[in-house]
This record gives structure tokens, sequence and C-alpha cells, in this order.
């Protein structure tokens, strides 16, 4: 009797399979060596809620764990093949997204602005366009920035109960613009489009912050604008 199925091709579907599965083992080791530094620099940054004098610390220390993760981004370049980077990209999307949160949090805590999409991937030794290979995803930058929003929010309130008043106000002037800046975008994707929605809370949560201290007479009115203040309004331009 013929046979009528060629059993060698089967043999040759499951060496893509065993390649397959190498590919993906790998990046998944990469991807938690990126984890792990960036639980760290989230430890670090953690302090800034509950002691204000350690924030430029804080920062620092962050920064060298975020810096360690540019390598640890090149070898994983290395493991995709080419041209088959959203094949496998949702092993690394969350993680991406936390350290553009991170990156964000770090430069408005160092500098009062918002980090550019390029300066992110430049931080992360990531490329800008698609078509250059492995690269830092506009919807990834997106949804760390909103992330940033939500911790900000919680910044805000917490720096109020350590006796900062100021704080919340230039905070409250960033988000305005951060606010405005993302209703200029017409938002398809509905994770992004639904982490956006809650940034309206966010606005709102900072907002009762500032009313709380003005009706209660904290805030120091003739207090000069400092240089957070100055470059929470050229936020969208930044």
């Amino acid at each position: 009797m013929a046979n009528f199925v060629n059993l060698e091709v089967f043999s040759n579907y499951q060496k893509y399979i065993d390649n397959e599965q190498e590919i993906r083992e790998n990046i998944r080791i990469k991807v938690r060596e990126i984890e792990q530094l960036a639980k760290e620099a989230t430890i670090q940054l953690q302090i800034i809620h509950s002691d204000l004098s350690k924030i430029d610390g804080a920062c620092q220390a962050a920064r060298k764990q975020i810096a360690s993760c540019a390598g640890v981004y090149k070898q994983l370049s290395e493991i995709i093949p080419h041209g088959q980077y959203y094949r496998y990209s949702d092993h690394w999307t969350y993680i991406t997204q936390r350290l553009v949160f991170l990156i964000a949090m770090v430069v408005y805590l160092e500098a009062g602005f918002l980090v550019k999409r390029e300066t992110v991937a430049e931080m992360l030794g990531l490329q800008v366009s698609h078509t250059e290979g492995f690269h830092l995803d506009i919807e990834d930058y997106l949804m760390g920035i909103l992330q940033m929003a939500s911790e900000l929010s919680r910044f805000a309130t917490n720096s109020v109960t350590m006796g900062d008043y100021d704080r919340p106000l230039n905070i409250s002037h960033f988000m305005a613009n951060l606010n405005s800046g993302f209703r200029l975008l017409n938002l398809k994707n509905d994770g992004l489009r639904k982490r956006f929605d809650a940034l309206k809370y966010d606005v709102k949560k900072i907002e009762e912050v500032v009313y709380d201290i003005s009706i209660r007479g904290l805030r120091n009115e003739t207090t000069q604008p400092t240089a957070e203040d100055t470059a929470a309004n050229e936020t969208t331009s930044a």
C-alpha cells in the first residue's frame, strides 16, 4: 500500500518548532534581566514618596540601573531574526513601557519637563524608526508616559504630607499640559485609549490637592516661579 504521508516533512516541522522555542526562551532570559534592573530602579525611586531630600540620590541610583538595560537590550536585539520584531515584541512590551515610565519620572524630577521619545530610545540603546530594527515603539512610549502621570498624582499628594505645598502646583501645570498634548492625538489602540481616559482622573486628583492647599492658605503666593514651573509650561513643545 502506498504511503501518502511524507514523514520527513514532519521532521522539518519539528526542527522549526524547536528553533522557535529556543528563540523565545532566550528572549525570556534577557527580558527577565531587564525586569530585574527595572525593579531595582523602581525601588530606588520609591523613596521620593517618603523623603524629598533624597530625590537627587534616588534619580542617580535609578539612572545607573536604567543605563545597564541598554546592554541587555542590545543582546536581546541580536536574538531577534531580521524583520521579525513584531512577531516577538509581546515579550518585552510591558517592561519597555515600564522603563519609559521610569526614565520619564527621573527626567521630570531632575529637570521638570517631559522627556522625548528620542531621548528615551537613546538611553535604552534602541532605535527610533521601525525600519532600523529593534526600536522604541511610539505606543510603548505613550503608555509609559501615562504611567508616569499616575505616579505624579500620587507624588503630589505625598508632597503635601511632607510639607511641600508648591510642588503640587508645579505638577498640576505639567499634567495640564500633558493632558492637552494627549488630546491632540486620535488614539485608536484600545489599551492606550483606556489608559488615556484614566489621565483625566489623575489630573482631577491633583487639581483637588491644589484646591485644598489654596483654600487652606498653605502655599506662599509670593514665591517666585521655579525652574520646574517654567519647564512645565514647555511640556508639550519638549
